[in-house]
């Protein structure tokens, strides 16, 4: 795609050659909903659902509008159900599957593949990309996670954790291409 992943966009300061690159509050809403949209056509849509299995940054792909497309199916799994049931569904799963810091903590015990591991894996995109770390950042030892970074500051301190990036001021010639692109 056009515009690359959205690891890209998210770690730009990561990667010289895309340093240039930043998300807005908005872009990232409407990302985080494009993928969401995707996820509920593969989990309710698909006359058999999928299970993607490797939600992360680096498989969100940004077309020219910027509209986020789920990519990389290397890891789909295709849920039989044997009924209505979701703790009776069938899945194939050999090994672990994901990447390390999306991967859901049932997958790692044993647990079978779900719709909800993708939802677990979305989650932690989420926080990634509204506090711009990785969830296997540096910081994350000691049983700190990026999902208990985020609790902790969620009462009182949730600004100072957010991606200040996202607040950057767009030059008017930016904004008034956003604002027609949004009427159209």
């Amino acid at each position: 795609m056009c515009n690359g992943s959205l690891d890209q966009w998210l770690h730009a300061k990561d990667d010289v050659q895309h340093q240039s690159k930043r998300l807005n509050f908005i872009q990232r809403l409407n990302i985080a909903i494009d993928v969401t949209y995707a996820l509920e056509y593969l989990h309710h849509q698909c006359q058999t659902p999928i299970i993607h299995c490797d939600l992360k940054p680096s498989n969100i792909l940004l077309d020219e509008d910027m509209t986020a497309h789920v990519g990389d199916s290397g890891l789909v799994n295709l849920l039989f159900e044997a009924s209505n049931n979701p703790s009776k569904s069938q899945s194939l799963l050999i090994g672990l599957k994901g990447s390390i810091g999306y991967i859901p903590p049932e997958y790692a015990m044993g647990g079978q593949v779900s719709p909800l591991g993708d939802i677990y894996s979305y989650g932690i995109l989420l926080l990634e990309m509204f506090i711009g770390k990785r969830p296997i950042d540096e910081m994350f030892k000691d049983g700190l996670s990026i999902h208990k970074f985020a609790t902790m500051a969620l009462q009182e301190r949730i600004m100072d954790i957010v991606d200040p990036s996202m607040f950057f001021v767009e030059d008017e010639e930016d904004a008034n291409n956003d604002r027609r692109k949004s009427n159209n």
